[in-house]
Order: C-alpha cells, then structure tokens, then sequence
C-alpha cells in the first residue's frame, strides 16, 4: 500500500510546485514596467527640499508626453528620446531654484526593493529606470512607477494612484494585486536575489 501511496504523493508535490512556480508572463514583470528616479544631492533639508521641487516640476512638465504609452516599448522610447530635453530642463530649473548643483538624466537598469502601495505591490528585482541625478546623487531618493502610468497622474486632480495597474497584463495584474501570501510572487523575489548576489560577487 505504502509503495502505491508514494508515487501518487511525490506527483501530487510535484504538480503543486509546478503550481507555485511563476510563469513566463507573471516574470516579465520587470520587463514591462519603468521606474521613474530622482536622487538627492545629500540628505540635507534643503537638498531634499529641492529634490521634491523638480519632483513636481517634471511630473507637471513632462505627465502629458511620458504618458499614454501603447506599450512598454513605446514607453522606452519616448523616455529615451527625451533624456536630452529633460536632463536640459531640470538644469534649468536648478539654475532658477539658484542652486549650485547640475543634473544627469539617464535610461538605465537598477535594483529597486519590494514596495507597497495600496491596491498593489511590486516585487523586489532589476527594473528599467529613468533616473534624474541631482549633484552627488547621494541623499535619499524619490521613485514611483512611470509605465504604466501610476505616478505621472499625479499632477493630475483626483487620479486615483492605482489606475495605471490596468497597462499590466492578466497575469500580472494577478502577481502583484492578489492578498494574503503569494507564492508566486515570493519565489521571484528570491530568483531576484540570487540574481542580485551574481551581479554583485
């Protein structure tokens, strides 16, 4: 009885880690999602106080063209092709604050830790960033999600802060807004930190 017992038990654990294991849709989440970055120069009341004025500017200035995306690939693009005019832009709004720092306005890789928000959370992982570096780039940091579309509204009255999730697809949406323990989601965050440990030996 015992031998016929097991097979059906080792199956039946198999069959339920196959279960767990995300699949190759749910693992694009960091594919299909972009991070938008901004760098303190220091911690220094005033550099983080300024941190969050051009924050504001560049959601103000730039919600309507970074916005509105087909797709993620789309999203990169017109990222990309703005680096130039955005990283003039900031320049010229430090120079207006009269501070004495420049900035750098880049399209690159970059680990980011698991966050919360409210309908949703992001695992932890390697996400593609536009990243605005403020003088040293030493203080703390402001980031939200630029694509899709869950912080470029808030320059816009009443947009809920969820709304982008849609852009997602199914399966993704499933990943990141489901309650309570999520196996799927905390094996991509351990595959992330293996990853994370490789990139860093």
């Amino acid at each position: 009885m015992k031998r016929v017992l097991l097979p059906s038990f080792l199956l039946l654990i198999f069959t339920l880690v196959l279960t767990a294991v995300p699949t190759e849709a749910e693992g694009k989440i960091y594919e299909d999602t972009i991070r938008l970055h901004i760098l303190a120069n220091s911690d220094s009341e005033e550099d983080q106080k300024l941190k969050l004025w051009v924050r504001d500017r560049l959601l103000v200035e730039y919600a309507e063209q970074l916005n509105g995306s087909l797709d993620i690939d789309e999203a990169k693009e017109k990222a990309k092709a703005l680096l130039p005019e955005i990283e003039r832009d900031v320049n010229g709004w430090l120079a207006e604050y009269g501070s004495p720092y420049t900035a750098e306005a880049t399209l690159s890789v970059e680990w980011y830790d698991t966050r919360e928000y409210e309908e949703f959370t992001l695992p932890k992982g390697y996400y593609t960033s536009l990243r605005i570096l403020i003088g040293e780039g030493e203080g703390k940091n402001w980031w939200c999600v630029m694509y899709p579309a869950l912080c470029l509204d808030i320059a816009k009255e009443n947009a809920p802060e969820d709304d982008g999730i849609i852009d997602y697809t199914k399966e993704e949406i499933k990943l990141v807004s489901g309650k309570g323990y999520n196996i799927k989601f905390k094996i991509l965050e351990i595959v992330s930190d293996v990853f994370s440990s490789i990139n860093r030996g």
